[in-house]
């Protein structure tokens, strides 16, 4: 199971792969089988275009980790209401 999270403008960083620059705008968080979480950002690159789907970490960050841990406590409410 996994969820996308969009990340608030405030909340956004950069990071660079391949000598480019890419401004991270989302986060992709998967259940493991453990029932732990897993995070991928992704983003596009600042100057513009299209960059390759590549994954960045996730910083370390206390808002980050509170974006995730939020994210994922919505979707199991909704995932429980859908009956």
């Amino acid at each position: 199971m996994a969820l996308n999270v969009a990340v608030p403008p405030d909340l956004q960083w950069s990071d660079e792969r391949r000598e480019v620059t890419y401004v991270l705008t989302s986060i992709t968080v998967r259940v493991l089988p453990d029932g732990t979480l897993a995070a991928k950002a992704y983003g596009g690159p600042e100057a513009g275009g299209r960059g390759g789907y590549t994954s960045f970490p996730v910083p370390d960050r206390p808002e980050l980790a509170d974006l995730v841990d939020r994210a994922a406590a919505e979707a199991a409410r909704r995932w429980a209401a859908r009956r």
